[in-house]
């Protein structure tokens, strides 16, 4: 926000989403936002800058309040959710200027006020429009200026109401209130600013044109790559080796990954990581992870569940860390979580869990038994055969019509798969909070949610063929015709991945080119291209840099069945 002429204006195309904690005063908060406009706008003086409400005045307290500024109270008092709450950094000398004294020989401004208004700060009013005039407002303001050589006048309470002022006030007072007006409540759905464009991963855009590729790079700003957390995986026991790297006391998830993988003799792999084993080591973990006694449910629903040996280890916050360090990081999401499970975390009021997610036989099948009952009776024979089921979550009760048995074992599974493990699944909810995963998660749903859940969608075939650019030789070369020929095959071999008429399928050959077997929600980068060779038989990848090199070979039964054996042959293969 600058000074323009005298006032202070929002400046268009500069607003930048923030993520911090929600109970951030202002001098923090002050802080957190020079520092991230100074990253995306060069430009910007070095301060000294104050934090200013949307109506130019400065964040110190909560309005209507004395509380000092904390952001979680002032959501509360304002009553939006974080995303819509707007603040404004100003520089000090902007804000000195416009709230200046003015000059002792300068004219003053014509105030009439009652002696109980006095009290309060001119900062309490907004320019508004005139309601009974058809003067525009910048007459209005010449008016006013013209007269201001009038000093401040003030009427008591009883001359306010009920005797018309006197004719030589009539004029300032309605050019006051004209000019004037108190802000109020009723004003701040109708007088909403326009939106305004947000700067996000370098791109100017609409709240509503913000991509899922958007908030991951919003969120791995915080991310220094000047430093590492150290990984030493063996693939045979990949959480072991995650566990002894994110338990370590100097691990900090806003430190880059380098992970090191060893072969079952125990030799380190050559290779230095840079990015390509870091995704391989976030894939593999989060195949291991969903089989993990901390979730329970059928493959693709999974939800949090009790465990006594998981809570003395802290697996639960482990857990959710390690979703948020591998979404943030590039790596993929779980995408075996129940959809239910997840828009309750995203705080989503709905809850329809159906009865395929308990993995309980004794209980899935009292509850169906519940479920279909076909009359009154029934419903009633049900409930009494099983009351001790029921009294345990709270669920048993006077059955007086047959639609009481889908809110029986609506409240029993909400009992079962939420509110018996809610102690744990807020630990969960803490380690989600690594990198501000879960606030973004709170904030955009529709968008984070699908990283979390099972999705249905698989890879193909023409998904392969368009993410990896060929890098070919020049037109009318031998080499270019060889290369052609090949890509032909690359093409055709996909299709057979994709029909299973190889001994792979298009997820492994993405994990042996990127060390991923799915797209990450941050996108690849750089982008997967596929390089020719000659001197060799057999595929070769590199991770780091999402390049596959495909072998030129004169046909394509050999080239199927050697671009099989190499990927069956490398590195992890079979691991997920």
């Amino acid at each position: 926000m600058l000074r323009n002429g005298v006032d202070l204006k929002p400046v268009r195309g500069k607003m930048l989403p923030l993520w911090t904690m929600p109970e951030v005063a202002a001098a923090d908060l002050l802080k957190q936002a020079v520092q991230k406009l100074k990253t995306f706008n060069k430009d910007m003086d070095d301060g000294p800058y104050r934090l200013l409400f949307p109506d130019g005045s400065e964040v110190v307290v909560v309005p209507g309040t004395e509380k000092p500024f904390l952001l979680a109270e002032y959501k509360k008092e304002i009553g939006k959710p974080y995303c819509r709450i707007t603040l404004f950094v100003c520089p000090d000398e902007h804000f000195q200027e416009a709230y200046a004294d003015p000059d002792s020989d300068s004219d003053s401004e014509v105030i009439v006020r009652t002696r109980r208004s006095l009290e309060f700060s001119e900062a309490d009013t907004v320019l508004c429009e005139p309601l009974n005039e058809s003067t525009p407002k910048h007459q209005i303001k010449q008016e006013v200026m013209e007269t201001q050589k009038t000093e401040q006048i003030v009427i008591s309470d009883s001359e306010d109401c009920p005797d018309p002022p006197k004719p030589a006030m009539l004029k300032y007072y309605s050019t006051y209130t004209c000019v004037y007006a108190p802000q109020t409540e009723e004003e701040e759905e109708d007088d909403m600013p326009a939106p305004v464009p947000m700067d996000v991963g370098g791109k100017t855009m609409m709240d509503s044109d913000i991509t899922l590729p958007d908030i991951i790079y919003d969120l791995s700003q915080s991310i220094d790559h000047g430093r590492v957390s150290r990984f030493n995986v063996c693939r045979s026991d990949v959480w072991d080796g995650a566990l002894r790297g994110f338990k370590r006391s100097t691990f900090s998830e806003k430190c880059d990954l380098l992970v090191r993988f060893t072969d079952d003799a125990g030799v380190f792999e050559d290779s230095v990581d840079t990015g390509g084993p870091k995704r391989e080591f976030l894939t593999l973990l989060m195949s291991h992870l969903k089989n993990r006694p901390i979730f329970s449910g059928p493959e693709g629903h999974r939800y949090i569940t009790y465990n006594a040996k998981a809570v003395r280890e802290d697996e639960y916050f482990l857990a959710g860390k390690m979703i948020a360090v591998s979404v943030v990081h590039g790596g993929p999401g779980p995408h075996f979580l129940s959809e239910d499970f997840v828009h309750f975390l995203a705080g989503q009021p709905s809850f329809k869990a159906t009865v395929n997610l308990i993995t309980d036989e004794e209980i899935g099948q009292a509850l169906r038994e519940i479920e279909s009952a076909a009359s009154l009776e029934d419903l009633q024979d049900c409930t009494l055969k099983h009351s001790t089921m029921l009294q345990t979550a709270g669920c048993f009760r006077s059955v007086k019509s047959l639609e009481d048995k889908m809110t029986i074992v609506s409240d029993f599974l909400r009992w079962f798969i939420i509110d018996r493990n809610m102690c744990v699944i807020d630990r969960f909810k803490e380690g989600l909070s690594a990198l501000g995963l879960y606030n973004a998660l709170q904030l955009y749903p529709a968008l984070l949610s699908p990283v979390l859940c099972h999705v249905e969608k698989q890879l193909t075939a023409e998904l392969l063929e368009d993410l990896f650019r060929p890098d070919l030789s020049p037109l009318g070369s031998n080499r270019r015709v060889r290369e052609g020929k090949t890509l032909g095959f690359w093409n055709d071999y996909l299709l057979d991945c994709q029909e299973g008429q190889t001994a792979v399928s298009v997820e492994e050959v993405l994990m042996f080119a990127t060390g991923l077997n799915s797209l990450p929600p941050s996108g690849l980068n750089p982008q997967p291209k596929l390089e020719f060779i000659e001197d060799s038989p057999y595929p070769m990848a590199n991770t780091c840099a999402n390049t596959l090199k495909l072998p030129v070979l004169s046909n394509f039964e050999l080239f199927k069945s050697n671009m099989d054996f190499g990927i069956q042959n490398s590195p992890g293969f079979g691991c997920f």
